[in-house]
């Protein structure tokens, strides 16, 4: 769990520093990196909770 909520951490934070990088230097090239940060971040963040639904309806079936 600790592993998982690190790695989206860190996701989260490149993706800010690219953002930041783009706003100070006005190159494309980090806003596209910033973006595909940002789309893997999310589509980790709803595999992690997909996980955590599925164990909760575990029992249920």
């Amino acid at each position: 769990m600790f592993l998982f909520r690190l790695v989206f951490g860190l996701l989260l934070v490149f993706s800010l520093l690219c953002f930041a990088m783009f706003v100070g230097t006005r190159q494309a090239l980090w806003w596209k990196r910033g973006m595909v940060v940002l789309k893997w971040t999310l589509l980790a963040a709803a595999g992690f909770f997909a996980v955590l639904i599925l164990e909760r309806l575990a029992p249920l079936l």
